[in-house]
């Protein structure tokens, strides 16, 4: 069941199709059948692999840029 009060939102509303690339590309990475629309099928791992996956690949990338490289 969907939840209108999700706390994911996008707070730059321009990054959302960058966000949703990023989604696909790192399911694809680990190997975790992600689909557009509804993905009940998948188990919380493998949605929290995609999601951490994705925290880990923004957190090397700022630390890069803070690093100026």
């Amino acid at each position: 069941m969907a939840n209108n009060n999700s706390s994911n939102k996008i707070n730059v509303p321009e990054a959302k199709e960058a966000m949703n690339r990023m989604k696909m590309e790192v399911a694809s990475e680990l190997g975790v059948p992600l689909s557009d629309g509804y993905n009940g099928n998948l188990t919380s791992a493998q949605n929290g692999s995609v999601g951490g996956y994705m925290v880990k690949k923004m957190i090397e990338s700022q630390q890069k840029q803070m690093a100026g490289k």
